[in-house]
């Protein structure tokens, strides 16, 4: 592939952060945009020197100058759309969460490879140079007995809720809420370090006729424990600690981002960072972009193995507290 041509679907915050390191990121363009709102379109447009815009996906589909969709709606409507741009032929980054069922992500993941297309969870995590490093301190502390981890960001949304509103981040109907949310990273940190979970158990915090607003995530692996709080109806600290035998890692900032990483062992403190870059998903975008540039085939449906796992993990926590979504089957 000689350029990424990416037709956007969706017009948050979020896109407008992939699109800035977009911008910063050699081999990929912005060649469309796809909005339920002309108005919405056209300013997402504007902002970045883009002239398509689309207010029907299965017209955007049709463009030959699209070749790699990027889907940042609503979480339940991730799945509907990635299959109907995988269908038409074009690759796909899917925004985290990748879709709201195992049954989902199984599928999707099966379509792509059946007809031979990329296809990623937009996720930056896995692409972090932090994230390396921590995995490979890990032997250093020993056995693992305990992660306790805590992601809280007091979200605007919130206030909107206590008026009497209904955002999308927190409408249940299109799968909102904090679990799916705040938690995924750190689920998706604990599934890419540890793998799947002997089980997954949620306590949330529901608001009336919302969805959680913040909760713990508690995770059984073999020999040790691992509970992870986050919130988005009040601020707090952020963190990831791993305690081992021998010593700790803790991530500071939490599992979205990994600041830095500090290891305690032997007596020590030790410092690690290698991200001189404080805009994580800069990271995403120049790795992303270089896997589908070179049609790395291998390492993105590699890449697919902790997005699966995370989406069972989330999937199997929600049905033990008894979150229901549209489409759980």
């Amino acid at each position: 592939m000689k350029e990424l041509r990416l037709g956007t679907v969706g017009s948050g915050v979020i896109v407008h952060t992939i699109l800035d390191a977009v911008q910063k990121t050699d081999g990929v363009s912005l060649a469309a945009v796809c909005s339920r709102s002309q108005p919405t379109g056209d300013a997402l447009a504007a902002a970045y020197g883009c002239k398509k815009v689309y207010t029907d996906l299965a017209a955007m589909l049709k463009d030959s100058d699209v070749n790699t969709v990027y889907i940042a709606t609503p979480n339940l409507l991730h799945f509907r759309q990635a299959q109907q741009a995988l269908d038409a032929g074009k690759h796909v980054i899917l925004e985290k969460p990748f879709t709201t069922t195992t049954a989902d992500a199984d599928s999707l993941a099966a379509l792509a490879k059946k007809k031979h297309l990329l296809l990623a969870e937009a996720v930056p995590t896995p692409y972090l140079p932090n994230f390396q490093i921590l995995r490979d301190l890990l032997p250093q502390i020993g056995r693992v007995r305990r992660v306790d981890a805590a992601y809280n960001q007091y979200s605007a949304r919130y206030d909107k809720l206590l008026r009497g509103e209904l955002p999308n981040i927190f409408n249940p109907l299109l799968g909102g809420g904090c679990l799916m949310d705040l938690n995924f990273y750190n689920a998706y940190l604990n599934v890419a370090l540890f793998g799947k979970p002997q089980s997954a158990a949620y306590a949330p915090n529901v608001y009336p006729g919302a969805a959680d607003t913040s909760g713990v995530l508690t995770l059984q692996y073999d020999g040790f424990v691992s509970v992870n709080a986050a919130a988005k109806d009040r601020d707090g600290a952020s963190y990831f600690t791993i305690e081992g035998e021998q010593g700790s890692l803790t991530a500071e900032n939490g599992a979205n981002g990994l600041m830095q990483i500090r290891l305690c062992a032997d007596g020590n403190e030790t410092v690690y960072n290698a991200q001189p870059e404080p805009n994580r998903w800069l990271y995403e975008v120049r790795a992303l972009t270089k896997l589908f540039l070179n049609e790395d085939y291998d390492s993105v449906y590699g890449n697919l193995s902790p997005t699966l796992l995370t989406v069972d993990t989330l999937f199997r926590a929600r049905k033990s507290a008894g979150l229901v979504f549209p489409g759980d089957g």
